[in-house]
């Protein structure tokens, strides 16, 4: 049976991976992004690998979450899979981060996806009430939802909302067999991280808190994400797994050859 997923933030980077990946598995998949002009760019690019679909919405908006799940369901018929991506950076220091830039980063990252997982998951418990099989649901976190960015307050924050989100929520879905759960990347090649590889200082900087010693590849994260979605993972519930080259465990900084 083809499987349906929804992913969210897909225009690009982590996203765009995860959306890539499940259309190639032979999924039916609907790609959600605020910004028009990234997630038509998107299905252009997708569209020659198999069935996608566009929402363009703002997923910390009620009514836009809604009409996504609503033209989902019309396109489909229905949802398998929820993959929350979207999500926002703003950087700010504790005494300087502005209420605005915080409660949009919030609006985003942790009430969209508590928005969005509601409204999934409604679709999905009455679908295990039809006696049909349960679908699951896949949070993006960070690293950060345990370790500390001091220069990104609003971010560190609501990962670690996300964190906490994505446990309570496998919890209360568990008694339908609904999973739930979480991937929480390192740093990854995206267009956002692209800027800070620009600086060659703070490349090193990332790597020598990296023991695997590179940058990992959106599709690694998308190669979880297809495992936690999988029968393989039946048994996994309330799970972030960190896909983060080492960095966790490491807790510190290496010191690397100034020519590595």
């Amino acid at each position: 049976m083809v499987k349906s997923v929804i992913v969210t933030g897909a225009a690009q980077g982590i996203g765009f991976a995860i959306a890539e990946r499940f259309i190639k598995d032979g999924a039916q998949v609907m790609i959600s992004d605020i910004n028009e002009a990234k997630v038509l760019e998107a299905q252009t690019k997708l569209s020659p690998l198999g069935e996608v679909e566009v929402f363009v919405g703002n997923i910390g908006d009620r009514i836009d979450v809604h009409n996504l799940i609503a033209e989902t369901l019309s396109a489909f018929g229905k949802i398998d899979l929820l993959v929350n991506n979207a999500g926002v950076v703003k950087a700010g220091e504790f005494l300087e981060m502005t209420e605005e830039d915080f409660d949009q980063v919030m609006d985003i990252n942790i009430k969209g996806m508590f928005l969005a997982s509601q409204a999934v998951a409604k679709h999905l418990v009455s679908r295990v009430e039809q006696g049909e099989n349960p679908g699951s649901i896949i949070n993006i976190s960070s690293v950060n939802d345990t370790m500390v960015l001091p220069s990104q307050i609003a971010y560190t924050v609501s990962k670690g909302a996300v964190k906490q989100l994505t446990r309570v929520m496998a919890v209360a879905l568990a008694p339908y067999g609904i999973r739930v759960n979480g991937i929480g990347p390192g740093s990854i090649k995206t267009e956002m991280l692209a800027t800070v590889l620009a600086d060659k200082s703070a490349e090193k900087r990332i790597l020598e808190r990296t023991p695997m010693g590179r940058i990992g590849d959106p599709s690694e994260i998308a190669s979880v994400a297809a495992f936690l979605a999988s029968k393989d993972a039946s048994y996994i519930t309330g799970e972030i797994i960190y896909t983060d080259g080492g960095r966790m465990p490491l807790g510190y900084s290496m010191q690397m050859d100034d020519d590595s």
